[in-house]
């Protein structure tokens, strides 16, 4: 995992790689060029390789259970894996800029109960939503600046973050569950605020389904089409080259952060719309599913490397996995341990596959 304190003792090889990178687009080459470029570095075997994975893995579920390939059951996977999608887009800028957040399922929690209390206390939907997501916004901007300006390991800052976050949770809420319906909420809003988690469109497609699409498509227009995104690679690759080439390494890391903490937010207060219920402990473990979406998806803990396709496959992967386990009545300790195998292999694969620079 890269960080600013161990920018001095980047190796030859990353250093090296990183100012192959153009510090500076010249007339012929525009940043919506430089994009692709990246793209299709990104989108290589190890995407392909999930692929076939993915539609293996489906073939199999589909022939062990007449259910998984059902209409309804593919919806409620998609549904299921919504807010995890969500939350593995600003993931995966954390990671490639070489960084990583511990604290997203704490800000999950945090933001939906901020956001729950509030429409309780009978303020406007609309008002407590925003101040949820601003809630997301700050945490995620915390753990940007003391990574960067503190120069600390952003391991150990999240890590903390973690905890104070799940204890302003607790203090908040006094331990208590925060419910948001007609008899505590009195906003004409509130259908329409229900609707965002609970809705489908057409009567078959779950809003939240979309909701993780729209992020993934957007998420992956910024990566890999912006100057912004571009630099996330480049700092990912080595932040001692990206200064010199004259990227704000600081601030590229700090956004990448702040956008994480948005997207947390976003999840746990879609997730309070769907369960009409934000309780204290919500979020709790969350982390360690985002993080492994993203690394299944192949993205590098080393930073520099990723893609928001490959991490849609991630969730997809994750998601029917889970959702075949339960199809074939395995038992949930079973399941844990089936998820836990394919994120070791996910790990091994990206260490000693051919083309992965170390």
């Amino acid at each position: 995992m890269a960080d600013t304190t161990s920018e001095a003792r980047s190796s030859p090889v990353m250093a090296d790689r990183a100012q192959a990178i153009p510090p500076t687009p010249g007339p012929a080459t525009s940043p919506r060029q430089r994009g692709w470029a990246a793209a299709r570095r990104a989108v290589a075997v190890r995407e392909v390789g999930l692929l076939i994975a993915f539609v293996l893995l489906c073939l199999v579920f589909s022939l062990l259970s007449p259910v998984f390939l059902s209409s309804r059951n593919l919806l409620n996977t998609a549904q299921q894996i919504a807010l995890l999608g969500i939350m593995s887009v600003g993931m995966t800028f954390v990671i490639v800029s070489g960084e990583i957040d511990l604290s997203v399922g704490s800000t999950f929690g945090l933001a939906g109960m901020v956001s729950g209390l509030l429409m309780s206390a009978g303020h406007a939907i609309a008002l407590s939503v925003v101040a949820g997501l601003l809630v997301g916004l700050l945490v995620g901007l915390f753990n940007g600046l003391v990574t960067t300006y503190g120069r600390l390991p952003s391991f150990i800052v999240t890590l903390g973050t973690l905890s104070a976050v799940r204890g302003a949770t607790q203090i908040a809420s006094n331990g208590l569950p925060a419910t948001v319906d007609n008899t505590t909420v009195h906003d004409g809003a509130l259908n329409g605020f229900l609707f965002l988690g609970q809705g489908q469109m057409f009567g078959q497609i779950p809003v939240e389904a979309l909701f993780m699409v729209a992020v993934m498509l957007l998420g992956g227009v910024l990566l890999t089409a912006t100057t912004f995104g571009f630099r996330v690679y480049a700092v990912g690759g080595s932040a001692r080259a990206a200064r010199i080439s004259g990227v704000n390494v600081a601030r590229v890391k700090t956004v990448s952060f702040a956008l994480m903490g948005v997207l947390a937010a976003l999840a746990g207060i879609l997730s309070l719309s769907f369960l009409q219920n934000a309780s204290p402990e919500s979020g709790t473990g969350l982390e360690l599913n985002v993080i492994a979406a993203v690394i299944i998806g192949g993205t590098s803990l080393a930073g520099g490397e990723g893609s928001i396709p490959g991490t849609l496959l991630g969730v997809a992967l994750l998601g029917v996995l889970s959702n075949g386990l339960v199809l074939l009545g395995v038992s949930p300790f079973w399941q844990t341990a089936f998820i836990g195998a394919v994120i070791i292999a996910a790990v091994a694969i990206d260490k000693w596959l051919p083309g992965r620079v170390r």
